[in-house]
């Protein structure tokens, strides 16, 4: 099989951890037999450094010519620090998710038995904890129109816009999904106060309709905040807007002890993209210190979504979960001997060749 990738490594830990994950699709493909071509090219900060652009011309050409995209962080200090900026490297996350038509982020939540003791959760609610998180991706506050201040600069104001087409197919796939799992779909919204909410719990009430065996409740979406870290095992699939998912995704980041060990999906109309959950934390960048796990397994994602490839990522999976019970981590997870973000990168890619 031959896998055309296109590697944005972006700002910050971006291009350390994506080399990590480049190792390991290296790796897999040398023992899967399959032929690998990969491009890398310029987003965030560094993009705008380069061409004045967050996602230049070439680079989208780039993403719409590739069967995947592998995609590091985005985001820089200097932009951070400076409010009147007009150009801000996450203008380039949100520009290639709206021209991508990259709809559905989806980024599965699982406990590590080995690092239970790093959740900040008790282990009995941790361990076990199996859940899959869809957040709608390119509608909501983050695209709605009118947006911007007033010439006093005293007021501001965001537009929160949706509309049926976009909570129809989200909603429809984490049904899908949830027919490949255990069947129950929770709907987060806010419906007793948002007009979009309503809507949202309109059409996900139509849609579950046409799913009969799958269980669907539906919940504000304080209250999921709430359960998630009261009782993270009643969930199965998640689904929710934009803001709301981005909120609600990092909250249940936690349960896996790291922000660095969770990886994610963006799928849509054209290709795929897959990145760690974590930002571009500009702080480790250049140090050779930061967790190359969540962009590890983002390519574990890559051969699952987007080659159907299951065996390839399980392998890595295999090789990840080997690495943690070896002590072959970070120094998030460890304070006792912690390896390099290379050294693990290097673990685990060799773990992957040596797997039976």
């Amino acid at each position: 099989m031959k896998l055309n990738i296109a590697v944005l490594p972006g700002d910050g830990i971006g291009p350390e951890v994506t080399a990590q994950a480049i190792k390991a699709v290296k790796a897999v493909c040398m023992r899967f037999r399959h032929e690998l071509s990969t491009q890398e090219a310029p987003v965030g900060a560094s993009a705008i450094e380069a061409a004045g652009n967050p996602y230049p011309e070439e680079t989208h050409a780039l993403c719409m010519a590739s069967d995947a995209v592998l995609f590091g962080a985005i985001g820089a200090p200097g932009y951070d620090n400076d409010p009147s900026a007009r150009i801000r490297p996450e203008q380039g996350l949100l520009a290639m998710r709206k021209r991508l038509e990259l709809y559905a982020n989806i980024r599965p939540v699982t406990a590590f038995a080995s690092l239970l003791h790093h959740s900040p959760l008790r282990p009995e609610l941790v361990e076990g904890v199996d859940l899959l998180c869809l957040r709608e991706l390119t509608g909501g506050l983050y695209f709605g129109q009118p947006q911007g201040r007033s010439e006093d600069g005293q007021t501001a104001y965001d537009t929160c816009v949706y509309s049926r087409r976009e909570i129809d197919r989200i909603v429809r796939l984490a049904c899908e999904y949830a027919l490949l799992r255990r069947r129950k779909v929770t709907v987060v919204d806010k419906a007793n106060v948002l007009a979009t909410s309503r809507l949202w719990r309109q059409v996900a009430q139509e849609i579950a309709g046409e799913y009969p065996s799958v269980e669907t409740e539906y919940m504000f979406v304080d209250n999921a905040a709430m359960r998630l870290v009261r009782w993270p095992k009643s969930f199965d699939v998640i689904v929710t807007e934009n803001m709301f998912g981005d909120i609600l995704t990092d909250e249940a980041s936690v349960i896996a002890g790291s922000l660095g060990m969770l990886p994610s999906a963006s799928v849509g109309v054209h290709t795929s993209v897959f990145e760690p959950v974590h930002g571009s934390y500009p702080q480790a960048a250049g140090k050779n210190i930061a967790n190359p796990v969540a962009a590890i397994l983002s390519a574990a994602l890559m051969f699952e979504y987007a080659f159907r490839q299951p065996d390839e990522g399980r392998a890595i999976r295999r090789a990840v979960a080997a690495s943690i019970e070896a002590g072959a981590v970070t120094e998030d997870i460890t304070c006792t001997h912690p390896r390099s973000t290379s050294d693990v990168g290097d673990w685990i890619a060799e773990r992957i060749l040596s797997q039976e």
